[in-house]
């Protein structure tokens, strides 16, 4: 992260980098294929961060409207060392064919990470019991989507501290807050049927075919997450709600098949 910061992350080459860590270039190679998987180490590592302190913040809060908030604003903490060069990753993932894009098959790890904060942001809620089931289950990936948003926002901001985008997630969380409140009341019902059909023709088939795995891309050599695990302090919060994104990931499967 300090050579991508110093020379830009196109000058950067895995040579220098095992130079600089004191390893053989084929030992890098060994554990990171390429440049852009020591990048999915490196979001791997940052979302299990997010997951532990969205966690702590969240904790004794159960409206729905400031848990969203408050997981929004943590992603923004905890991605603030790294704005300076975010570009430089984003013109990357915006390939769809690169292993950064956030629907690719590498980056399903970190995805389904994110994925279960909102999970568990929805699940702690007073809001979640209310809320058709359905609706319910796909919600947290609706809202791993705005939070692709905000990253986007994020990405642009050139303020001190990033403080527009820490406005528009203060101003856009509770609009956020309020459809999906909404959704729960029977006049909306059409509304939420359709925005279902929508999600289950469009967005989930993006998910379902970004988790098939491709040609034995499963083991931590292959994904690049070798050597970079997250920290054993952080894996007990973000486990627990990463099996429940994994099932429900395995029941939209089911359901699309």
């Amino acid at each position: 992260m300090r050579m991508f910061q110093e020379r830009g992350y196109n000058k950067t080459t895995m040579r220098a980098i095992a130079t600089e860590a004191g390893v053989s270039v084929g030992n890098a190679y060994y554990y990171f294929a390429s440049k852009e998987y020591l990048i999915q180490g490196f979001y791997d590592r940052m979302t299990h961060e997010h997951a532990a302190d969205a966690h702590a913040k969240m904790a004794g809060v159960t409206d729905f409207s400031k848990r969203l908030e408050i997981a929004l604003t943590s992603w923004v903490d905890c991605a603030a060392p790294y704005h300076e060069f975010a570009s430089q990753f984003f013109r990357t993932a915006a390939d769809p064919d690169s292993p950064l894009s956030p629907f690719s098959n590498e980056s399903h790890p970190a995805r389904a990470t994110a994925v279960a904060i909102f999970d568990e942001v929805l699940n702690g809620s007073d809001l979640a019991p209310k809320l058709d089931a359905e609706l319910a289950e796909l919600l947290p990936d609706l809202l791993w989507l705005h939070l692709m948003i905000v990253v986007l926002y994020w990405v642009f901001d050139r303020t001190d501290d990033t403080e527009r985008t820490r406005n528009f997630v203060k101003r856009c969380t509770p609009l956020v807050a309020k459809v999906v409140s909404l959704s729960r009341y029977r006049v909306f019902r059409p509304l939420v049927r359709d925005a279902k059909g929508l999600i289950h023709d469009f967005i989930l088939p993006t998910f379902i075919s970004a988790q098939k795995p491709s040609g034995g891309g499963g083991d931590a050599k292959s994904s690049g997450m070798a050597g970079a695990e997250a920290p054993a302090a952080v894996e007990p919060v973000a486990k627990a709600p990463v099996k429940r994104a994994a099932k429900r990931a395995a029941k939209r499967a089911s359901r699309a098949q």
